[in-house]
Order: structure tokens, then sequence, then C-alpha cells
């Protein structure tokens, strides 16, 4: 959330960050709104440090008055104190009204891109950072296909569990997809230096409104239809969600941050709005799994942190030996909490470059939306008033889509797929997957 007093003060940057994002034009109504509740919200404070500093004044003339005998004046500053506090209690009333309406419409408003954000949107206005090994040609054998005549992928049992959009992998395949976690997980915590932190897959409303999928975005997730502890609840979409707000309503000491965490869990995902692409195979789908990386991290080491993270999750393509490209998002494109944003594409003969990790920086608009905070240490060794760090996070990575890759990479000309040395410690040394029989 950006903090509504920089909205109020800052309106025409605000408007200015909507139009680069080609965002819905409705939203300058509401920044509008925000300015006229902040000019209201400033004069009733005005008014109400007024009534607050005339009663202090009155209280302590009115054991004065009492003590020089002036009864009658006591008893009409008291009146007078007794209309005033009356007074107070409807401004604050008031004042809490606005505090709410302002939170609430600032809580639609989109994170401020960063001033390198490319402009427009749509993959054509992406910009492509950098490229890593050498793409196959086209072929036309899908990762449906590769998997189904291995015997790993059995999409016409999936549906008759839970429709179109599931899988069922089994054998090595189901093998393959255990054996991604581990990789991922390993790389992250033993090379990368994350902490590796096994969460909730449901999580309650508030928690879901801290990292920005609500309130603005509840079509996309899988609500619980009974509470859960007492509060609405929903299946978690990302590890991000869980994890980042792990130090929620927290006030950590500098020295502890950056704070870097790993993730492993389901992800569910209701896809609305994505009908007819990609409804075959593993691509996007209502479950799948993902080992997640998630920073909080210090406002000045946020952008070197986000490159890093970038690289972490490259790391694990590079061990699986995946062609792939770097690619910052466009303007009209970044994710609603996003400030920045690089996607990892992965390189699918089938298909060419798709998306497999998308890597964010949010600045502190997940963090305020918490109340996740941090304590600097000043110059003269003392402690600063509060801050709110930045977070960071990205996929390192799916197992379903990485699943997709390795498959129509390294089919063979005999339809067997060749793993990757990385993989084979995980796979009990295998490495040929081959069709049954």
């Amino acid at each position: 959330m950006i903090d509504p007093n920089v909205i109020a003060d800052e309106p025409d940057r605000i408007k200015a960050n909507l139009v680069r994002r080609e965002a819905d034009e409705a939203l300058a109504t509401d920044v509008d709104r925000i300015v006229e509740l902040s000019a209201r919200r400033k004069a009733l404070i005005v008014e109400r440090d007024a009534l607050r500093a005339e009663r202090n004044t009155l209280s302590a003339r009115i054991g004065q008055q009492v003590r020089e005998g002036k009864g009658a004046e006591a008893e009409e500053s008291k009146r007078t104190v007794a209309a005033g506090n009356e007074r107070t209690a409807v401004l604050e009333a008031e004042l809490d009204a606005i505090e709410t309406e302002r939170h609430q419409i600032a809580m639609g408003i989109p994170n401020l891109l960063h001033a390198e954000t490319p402009p427009g949107r749509g993959d054509a206005c992406n910009v492509v950072a950098r490229t890593w090994g050498e793409p196959r040609l086209r072929e036309g054998e899908s990762h449906v296909e590769i998997g189904t005549r291995l015997g790993l992928l059995d999409l016409e049992r999936s549906t008759k569990l839970a429709g179109s959009r599931f899988w069922v992998l089994s054998g090595a395949g189901a093998r393959l997809e255990r054996a991604l976690w581990n990789l991922f997980l390993d790389v992250a915590t033993l090379e990368n230096g994350y902490t590796e932190v096994l969460v909730p897959a449901i999580v309650h409303r508030k928690v879901m409104e801290g990292t920005g999928q609500l309130p603005k975005f509840e079509a996309d997730l899988f609500r619980l239809a009974e509470p859960l502890n007492g509060q609405d609840a929903f299946l978690v979409p990302t590890a991000e969600v869980p994890v980042t707000n792990l130090h929620r309503e927290e006030i950590l000491e500098d020295t502890r941050l950056p704070l870097k965490y790993a993730a492993f869990t389901p992800c569910f995902r209701a896809e609305a709005g994505a009908a007819g692409r990609d409804v075959r195979g593993l691509i996007r789908v209502h479950q799948f799994h993902k080992v997640e990386l998630v920073w909080m991290t210090l406002p000045e080491r946020a952008e070197a942190d986000h490159q890093q993270l970038v690289r972490d999750a490259e790391r694990c393509l590079q061990r699986l030996e995946l062609p792939y490209r770097v690619v910052e998002i466009c303007a009209g494109d970044i994710g609603f909490s996003g400030h920045r944003q690089f996607d990892l594409e992965v390189w699918l003969p089938s298909q060419g470059y798709r998306e497999i990790s998308s890597c964010s920086h949010f600045t502190d608009f997940q963090a305020r939306r918490m109340q996740m905070r941090f304590r600097p240490t000043l110059p003269d060794g003392k402690k600063g008033k509060p801050r709110y760090p930045h977070t960071l996070n990205g996929s390192g990575l799916p197992s379903g889509r990485t699943l997709v890759a390795l498959l129509e990479n390294n089919v063979q000309p005999d339809g067997s797929v060749v793993l990757p040395e990385a993989l084979r410690p995980y796979m009990g040394g295998m490495s040929v997957l081959a069709p049954p029989g």
C-alpha cells in the first residue's frame, strides 16, 4: 500500500503512475477522494488539537478558580470543558471513519513503478536483459505427448478426479517432480544461503491483504466455504503469501536484515479469465507445486538484493541446463504490488519462451499493508524510529513447468528423455526416462 499521506501530498505523481500502468481510469477518482478526505482530516485534527489545548488550560484553571472562591467561574469552565470533550469525541469518530476510508481506498491503488520499468503493455513491450543456453529447434511434440507416451503423465484419470486443469504424475514422473522440489530447496539453502520454512497452505483474509492479493483479486483465489478459526480463509496461490507475512505486525532489528526464506508449498489458482489457454498439460493448472524465494531487506540495498534474487532463481535453471532468458516486464503488465519485475522465461521447443519465474521488488508496499517494520541503527549507535523494510520474492522454481521444460528440451530421437546430471542423485542414479516395457 502506498502511504495515504503520500497520495494526498503528490496526487499528480500517483496519477502519472496509473497512466504508466495503463490502469483503470476510475482509480484517478480514488486518488481525488483521498485528497479530499485528507484535507478534511487535516481540518479536523486542527480543531481537535485546539480543543485539547483549551481543555488542558481550563483544567488547570478550574482548580485555581475553586481555591480563589470563584465557584461560578469554575462551573462555567467545567461546562466549557464538557462541551469540548463532547465535540472532541465527535471529531475523533469522524477522524476514525476518514482514516478507515482512506486506508480502504489506498489498498486498491497499485504500487509506484521503478523509473526504468519499460513503457507499454504486452509481451512485445518487455525488454530482454540477457539469455542463457542454446535453444533447441522447434519440435512438434509437446510435453503432454512425451509424458503420456513415457507413462509419466495421466490427464484422463486426473479429469475423473477433479475435472480439467489438474494432472496425475506416476512412477518416474512423480519421482521427478519430487526430485525437483529437493534440488530447488538444496540450491536455495545450501548454495544461496536461504532459510527453509514450511508454512500453511491455508491463510486468513488479512494475510492475503498483506501481500496484495486482496481485496482486488478475489476471483483468482480459492476461498473456503466455511470460516477457519472464525475468519475467512483461502488456499494460497503462492508461498509468497504466508512467508512474507511471517513477520507481520513485528518490529525487527536492522541487524537481522536481510531475511531470506525458501519455502515449498502446493499452490492453488482459479485461473479466472484463462479459459481456452493451455487447457491441457502442466502449464496453466489449478494446483501446482513451487519453491518460493522471499526476502525482507533494508530499503537502501533492495535494488541490489533484487538483482541477486534473480540470479538465485537463474541458478536452478542453469543447474538443469535449460535455456532461458531474463525479461524486464513492462509497466502495463507488472503485478499490482510490484515496483520492478524480471521474469525468467524458459525455452519450450513446442511453444518458444514461456514464463517460469517472476522476481519482483515491492518496495515497502507489502510491509506497510502488514505493518512489518524494522528499527534502524543511527550513526550515533542509537536506535531510530521504526521504518518499513522492502520485500522481494521470486519462484525458485515451479516444479510443473520445470518438468515440462525438461521433457521437451531433453527428448531424444528414440523417444526417451535424458536427465541432466544435477537431477540424477535425486532420482536414485537414474539418467534416462524410457518408454514402459
